[in-house]
């Protein structure tokens, strides 16, 4: 089988070899099955890695998936909407849907990592993910990651891809080996102030797997968005035509995003994209790290 290897945690391959190996096996012509016990997805809300890359979760044999957010904002307004009478009810009916979700992709609840930090918060704790993540890959042995991109959709998704790449900072700065990023897709605002689905932001150029959705992988992918019962309106949006992934730019956190807007803004979410950045400067602060972007 061409598959990703798995090799002992002093050979190769690491880093850009392992992307450049995962991107060529998951593209066409590929393996039907990977092996990605050194793979971990790291998604900002359940949903998010069904959105960015459903159809191709069933094919990561071994996979870690790792939310950073149970789903659940603490002002109960999306938890009174959907009927819950209580945050921690929300979170949990969000983390079944999880569960039936990559049980269709083949996933195991054991392989299920949530850091369990409540939505729309993650930017406050930027610091603290950051150190988890570091731990998570090391002791994981975790060669690769896939994470959001830093586009100035949702400020937990930006949170997220920072504390992604500081975790491999931080890992660099003690010696360790970091994993090397791919990123898959989300959504932002467009040069128009639209919403953008499925495609990445402009600007980064990196090398970029698009991968077209056959009829029994959009099957599959309606299969997994619909075991997300609760956030069904939500989206609406999000095609089912293909799926993107790239390998992740070096991002200057403390630089508005692509294109400068932020589509986050339109909300009340709790944060502006001015003060996330001052969030991410206090986190580099915390961490002690150079300011970015980091190798």
């Amino acid at each position: 089988m061409n598959a990703v290897p798995r090799p002992s945690r002093d050979g190769p391959p690491h880093g850009r070899g392992l992307a450049a190996a995962f991107l060529r096996d998951l593209g066409p012509g590929g393996p039907a099955l990977l092996d990605a016990r050194r793979v971990a997805v790291v998604a900002a809300h359940p949903d998010d890695e069904t959105i960015g890359m459903g159809a191709q979760l069933p094919r990561l044999a071994g996979v870690r998936v790792i939310h950073v957010t149970d789903g659940a904002p603490a002002d109960m307004r999306d938890a009174a909407t959907h009927g819950f009478a209580t945050r921690e009810d929300y979170a949990a009916a969000r983390r079944h849907e999880l569960e039936a979700a990559m049980a269709v992709a083949g996933i195991p609840p054991v392989r299920l990592i949530g850091l369990g930090i409540a939505d729309q918060e993650a930017a406050s704790v930027m610091a603290g993910i950051a150190g988890r993540l570091a731990h998570l890959f090391d002791q994981g042995d975790v060669g690769l990651v896939l994470t959001h991109p830093y586009e100035g959709g949702h400020p937990d998704h930006d949170s997220t891809s920072f504390a992604v790449q500081a975790a491999g900072a931080l890992l660099r700065r003690q010696g360790r080996r970091a994993p090397a990023l791919l990123e898959f897709t989300s959504y932002h605002a467009g040069d128009d102030g639209d919403l953008v689905t499925g495609r990445f932001p402009p600007g980064a150029r990196t090398p970029q797997l698009d991968l077209p959705l056959d009829a029994a992988a959009r099957a599959l992918k309606a299969r997994l968005l619909d075991c997300h019962a609760s956030q069904q309106a939500g989206l609406v949006p999000f095609g089912r035509e293909a799926e993107h992934i790239r390998l992740a730019p070096a991002y200057d956190y403390l630089r508005s995003p692509a294109g400068g807007r932020v589509w986050y803004e339109n909300f009340d979410w709790g944060c502006t994209a001015a003060r996330w950045r001052e969030l991410a400067a206090e986190a580099i602060a915390q961490l002690g790290l150079e300011a970015p972007p980091w190798p």
